[in-house]
């Protein structure tokens, strides 16, 4: 193959691979990192703990025990005024908050987030004709609302015992998105897997075919830097066209570290990709440049011209 078409060759082979490398980033890290429910519970964990976090659960367990209440508490007192969750508001927002410190709320947002996932990833994966599609993946909140109902009732809170505790169904994922959802989700788990070794065979690829090996493993590098430092961008522009898109109900500080938490090993991860490309590149320039700079030693002229060496005569050589 002539040098030219080869190294043009090489020159899109490496391009491409190095097109891929955020591509292939995120879609692993969406296939196997959002998509495995034992990761996904560790990644949230941390979250129980976080201030925003706690009064975004606290406004909506206490939203949700204060509708049911209202809805199912009719008791009157001497007056004839219905004492429903007006009444309660205060303790019950009380309580919530106080639950949201304890192990239990811990033990209890784990499960919850292990509920959900499981549902979220059951529907995706499920086919569209099995009776799901027209319905939204739901969770329920009756086992948080139960804990409340039974810390206020120690709390002698009045009318706490009279709470009710119903399976309240909460949409997690609409049933109008859910199509979209799952065929986005079949198209991530084979691309988290494939796209990140159609990167690692068209680098090698293109390396092996290059002209100046070199330079194109230094220019594989460059490119794979390339890729982290743009990943790294879009991770930051997402979180902020993600919280501009949220409902004016939804809680931009709990919303800002879920997402925090989610994308931390795709941040990592193109951290990675920039520091490791840009090693592997100053590498090999100063593998080149040292090479350069090392002395070379002459080497004797060869041809039909050139005279012999001279000869060396020994002592025995001169006696003979």
């Amino acid at each position: 193959m002539p040098p030219r078409l080869r190294s043009a060759l090489s020159a899109v082979l490496l391009a491409l691979s190095c097109l891929l490398v955020p591509f292939g980033t995120l879609a692993a890290w969406a296939a196997y990192g959002l998509a495995d429910t034992g990761r996904y519970v560790t990644t949230m964990a941390p979250l129980a703990a976080d201030p925003s976090v706690r009064e975004a659960v606290a406004d909506t367990v206490g939203d949700g025990i204060l509708r049911a209440v209202d809805q199912h508490m009719d008791v009157r007192p001497a007056g004839g005024t219905p004492a429903g969750g007006g009444s309660l508001r205060p303790f019950v927002r009380d309580a919530v908050r106080s639950f949201t410190q304890t192990e239990a709320f811990r033990l209890a947002w784990d499960t919850g987030n292990r509920v959900t996932h499981d549902a979220v990833l059951r529907a995706l994966r499920e086919e569209e004709d099995d009776g799901t599609a027209g319905r939204p993946v739901t969770v329920d909140l009756a086992p948080v609302t139960d804990q409340v109902k039974r810390q206020l009732t120690r709390d002698h809170v009045p009318l706490a015992a009279r709470i009710p505790v119903e399976h309240t169904a909460v949409s997690v994922l609409p049933a109008s998105r859910l199509a979209a959802f799952r065929k986005g989700f079949h198209v991530l788990e084979v691309a988290g897997l494939w796209l990140p070794v159609a990167a690692v065979a068209l680098a090698a690829a293109g390396i092996a075919l290059a002209v100046h090996r070199r330079r194109a493993v230094a220019a594989t590098a460059l490119g794979t830097a390339l890729g982290g430092a743009l990943l790294s961008l879009a991770v930051a522009v997402g979180r902020g066209l993600t919280l501009a898109d949220l409902p004016a109900d939804v809680p931009h500080p709990a919303a800002g570290a879920v997402y925090d938490a989610l994308t931390a090993s795709l941040r990592t991860a193109s951290w990675l990709l920039l520091g490791l490309g840009l090693a592997v590149a100053l590498t090999t320039w100063l593998t080149r440049r040292l090479r350069l700079s090392r002395p070379t030693r002459p080497r004797p002229p060869s041809g039909p011209d050139t005279p012999p060496p001279p000869s060396v005569h020994t002592p025995t050589q001169a006696r003979t």
